[in-house]
């Protein structure tokens, strides 16, 4: 964020007008507040004497009279009536939206703000009955002197205490906006994957399977694998399976070193069948958050030899054969073959096979066919296992850990027979607590408990699920622990819903109120950052660097007012910076969104326009999108906090909500955007790389502004008063915290990255494959702490 974050302190539904008997106040005096008892149809009327201390005892949804009011500079205000205040000149007119009073700087209902005159006269009733709180006061001054000042941390109310017990509906819902075109075409066409009726992800982790060749690594930790596309020793067209220990690590310069290298294409295990040749294609189906089937066909429209269900975190990889000829190969060499019999009651059977590099892989054959021919695999040479012809079963692999486990056999052997297809999220929250809980579809034999595998942060929030101690390493997340369980519930204890606007630390919170120095510098410095002009700086050819403007000014406004107390210059600011968010909202921008939908998401233009896939960072392509629009969503939700009528104006609180469905859709049923495209829910952070081929895998480079766009994400929410979004924001945000810390931000007893690379500090860039210190931008120069 390069910036403190801010609190908010917001009761909505309360209408709070004070007027100050002082004149004039200083900027240090107290603000006096008045209590108009509970909202009925005949208010109590307080006079003068009432004391100025009391506390606002409730809020009220009700709707206020939309009536005209009129204020006088010099007339006497008495004997109001409950419908209209009778005074002559300058007549404004209240509005409304969703049954409260929009706030604008010239007329009384406001929404929970306050007006400062300059005159202590006697004061006389000002209660209408359609407002729950009625401030007493006479002699307004002329409407240019009113000065409008937020109140919140003044009354620094308590943080809201959120109880969501599903943090996973729709926050909105319906097309786009209309003024975003729509087209149904992309650069990047959805070639090799089935239709389905959910719309399809972008930036996980088995992308690389329907992009490029098809033949790059995915990355399902503790193994990778990839089609063996007739490459290696055998030329073989079946999955190959790699696991890589800490051992086999190449590194880079420096001290500490700058990057580390898994090394890719070992194929120790390729699961394949006979049929499959130069003819195989290779197609996807069942693309959801968590998983996604990989399907070999011998030839263009046959059915596929194998299918391989693709889980994050599968403990075994499983290859479903469907009436084919199965094959085990090792790019390797097998130096033994052990069939060692039948492990579960009445199907599967398990071989152990040692490779030439001196680790052992044990191989389970389950199958649902009568009079199977047990021990059925032979060893063709010594990269060959070869079975029966005809065979309809799975064969499921796992690697024997080296050291360690004492029970790894046992535990592999009690699992095998089952596997997952498919995983499903929910999520509660209740106070500081928040709660979310993975569970998989299982296929195979119905009475076995799953084996999956946990990263560090998972076994650090694991309430159920049995820990056993096979423990394999993975590329990026130090050490993956098998956990048996169909389902994980995981528990984050600390969530930061006491975080809101305001500069916040965890030893301080928030600091709303601030010395008078400091009061000086912001408002010397808000000068000068405001007279800026914020429609040229922000109405750029990227929507990247249009959102980190608009964010910008935002934060300043938000400073000045809240923190500076100066309602002036916010006023003037927020009007400007309303008029250039109104640039984008229209779709008005140099490069306009559009809305496609082949995979479902709000793109730039750039691509279709110029046909470069790297215009704005890839944004077409789906790179970046919670960078890029985070920004906007944070802008959004200053604005509609100091300006509620913002929201329900125009589309815009509708264009903000398709934002934050593109990148963080909250439900897998949206017919226009997939669940959740950027934020990974099993490792805990997001992916920043869409739809471009890569070795690496899926990569994120900016930990801090993926958590800006959780943060966002949060304090909208809060901003429309959608209790699940935020707290569904405030989750995301814990989960963040635990997972940066471990994988992207090192302490020095750090134990998941080498300790020859975490004397960084922090990393540059992780993907799936491995850290870097570098910046894709800036690969000579150390710009990497600015960056996380």
């Amino acid at each position: 964020m390069g910036g403190s974050i801010f609190r908010l302190v917001l009761f909505l539904n309360v209408v709070l007008v004070q007027l100050a008997f002082a004149a004039p106040l200083a900027d240090d005096d107290e603000w006096e507040y008045y209590d108009c008892g509970p909202s009925t149809k005949s208010l109590p009327k307080y006079s003068s004497r009432t004391s100025s201390k009391v506390a606002v005892s409730s809020v009220s949804t009700r709707r206020p009279d939309t009536s005209s009011y009129s204020l006088s500079a010099t007339s006497r205000l008495t004997s109001l009536s409950s419908s209209a205040v009778q005074t002559a000149s300058s007549t404004v007119k209240p509005q409304t939206s969703g049954g409260r009073p929009l706030w604008f700087q010239d007329t009384l209902t406001f929404d929970w703000v306050t007006v400062k005159h300059l005159y202590k006269e006697t004061a006389a009733n000002l209660c209408d009955s359609s407002f729950y709180y009625c401030p007493e006061a006479d002699h307004l001054v002329p409407e240019h002197h009113i000065l409008v000042r937020d109140v919140r941390q003044k009354l620094s109310p308590a943080v809201p205490n959120l109880d969501v017990n599903n943090i996973f509906v729709a926050f909105a819902n319906g097309p786009p906006p209309s003024q975003v075109s729509q087209r149904s075409d992309h650069p990047v066409e959805r070639s090799m994957i089935a239709p389905q009726t959910k719309k399809l992800q972008t930036n996980k982790f088995y992308a690389n399977f329907f992009l490029g060749s098809q033949a790059s690594a995915t990355f399902t930790h503790p193994y990778s694998v990839a089609w063996a596309k007739g490459s290696g020793i055998l030329k073989s067209y079946g999955l190959a399976i790699s696991h890589i220990e800490r051992s086999q690590v190449a590194y880079g310069p420096g001290d500490p070193v700058q990057y580390l290298i898994n090394p890719i294409g070992i194929q120790s295990i390729t699961l394949s069948a006979s049929e499959l040749n130069i003819t195989t294609q290779l197609t996807m189906d069942s693309l959801d958050a968590f998983s996604a089937n990989v399907n070999l066909l011998p030839r263009v429209g046959a059915p596929p030899a194998i299918t391989f269900p693709l889980v994050q975190g599968m403990g075994f990889v499983t290859a479903v054969y469907s009436s084919s000829t199965p094959r085990v190969e090792s790019s390797i060499s097998f130096t033994k073959i052990t069939y060692l019999g039948r492990v579960a009651s009445g199907s599967t059977y398990k071989y152990q096979a040692k490779l030439a590099d001196g680790t052992s892989w044990n191989v389970y054959v389950t199958t649902s066919q009568s009079g199977y021919p047990v021990n059925s695999f032979t060893l063709t040479g010594a990269r060959v296992l070869q079975g029966a012809p005809g065979f309809q079963g799975f064969i499921q692999v796992a690697k024997v850990p080296l050291s360690g486990s004492t029970d790894a056999e046992t535990i592999y052997d009690g699992a095998a027979g089952a596997y997952p297809v498919a995983a499903t999220i929910s999520g509660s929250v209740s106070g500081t607590a928040g709660t979310y809980k993975l569970a998989w579809t299982k296929h195979g034999v119905a009475n076995r408990t799953l084996l999956m595998f946990a990263l560090p942060h998972h076994v650090q929030s694991l309430a159920s699920g049995t820990v056993t101690d096979i423990k394999l390493q993975t590329t990026t997340k130090g050490i993956a622990t098998g956990v048996i369980g169909d389902s994980w519930t995981l528990t984050e204890p600390n969530l930061p819903i006491d975080i809101g606007f305001a500069p916040w630390s965890p030893t301080h919170g928030s600091v709303d109120k601030v010395s008078a120095a400091a009061t000086r510098l912001i408002n010397e410095a808000g000068e000068g950052e405001l007279s800026q002009d914020m429609g040229a700086q922000s109405n750029l050819n990227s929507m990247y660097y249009s959102g980190k403007a608009l964010a910008k000014f935002a934060a300043i406004i938000y400073a000045v007012h809240d923190v500076a107390d100066n309602a002036t210059l916010a006023i003037s600011g927020l009007e400007r910076l309303k008029t250039a968010f109104n640039v984008f909202v229209r779709n008005k921008q140099i490069l306009p969104l559009v809305y496609e939908s082949s995979w479902g998401g709000a793109v730039s233009s750039g691509t279709y326009q110029t046909g470069d896939s790297g215009l704005d960072f890839g944004n077409t392509y789906y790179n970046d999108h919670h960078f890029h629009y985070g920004y906007f969503v944070y802008a959004a939700a200053i604005i509609g906090y100091l300006d509620p009528s913002w929201l329900d104006a125009g589309s815009n609180k509708a264009w903000v909500n398709m934002l934050v469905r593109d990148y963080s859709n909250s439900v897998t049923d949206d017919t226009y955007f997939p669940f959740s495209r950027s934020f990974d829910w099993y490792h805990g952070h997001s992916w920043a790389k869409g739809l471009f081929e890569s070795g690496d895998g899926k990569d994120e480079e900016s930990s801090s502004e993926d958590t800006l766009s959780t943060y966002a994400i949060k304090m909208w929410g809060r901003t429309i008063n959608d209790k699940s979004l935020e707290a569904r924001g405030n989750l995301m945000l814990a989960i963040q915290a635990r997972s940066l810390h471990n994988y992207f931000l090192y302490t020095s007893d750090n134990t998941i990255q080498p300790a020859n690379f975490i004397g960084n500090k922090v990393s540059g860039i992780v993907s799936t494959q491995s850290p870097s210190y570098h910046l894709h931008h800036h690969p000579a120069v150390n710009y990497t702490e600015l960056k996380q």
